[in-house]
């Protein structure tokens, strides 16, 4: 993930799912150009996940039903 921010660069937000600052399940997303990465905000310097940002439509929809 080339184009993903760092810890320091900022870019990311912590999904409004994830609860109170004590939630244990806390995910972050940063969108830059065609991808959206995704990031255990507990674990910033940890592994991050990028998908296609139609991708990402698709399963942010399918969450919705």
């Amino acid at each position: 993930m080339s184009g993903m921010p760092t810890e320091n660069k900022g870019g990311w937000r912590k999904s409004s799912y994830s609860g109170a600052s004590t939630a244990t399940d806390c995910v972050e997303v940063a969108f830059v150009a065609s991808e959206v990465g995704v990031r255990d905000s507990k674990n910033t310097n940890g592994p991050t996940l990028a998908f296609p940002t139609t991708a990402w439509r698709t399963f942010v929809t399918m969450g919705e039903c």
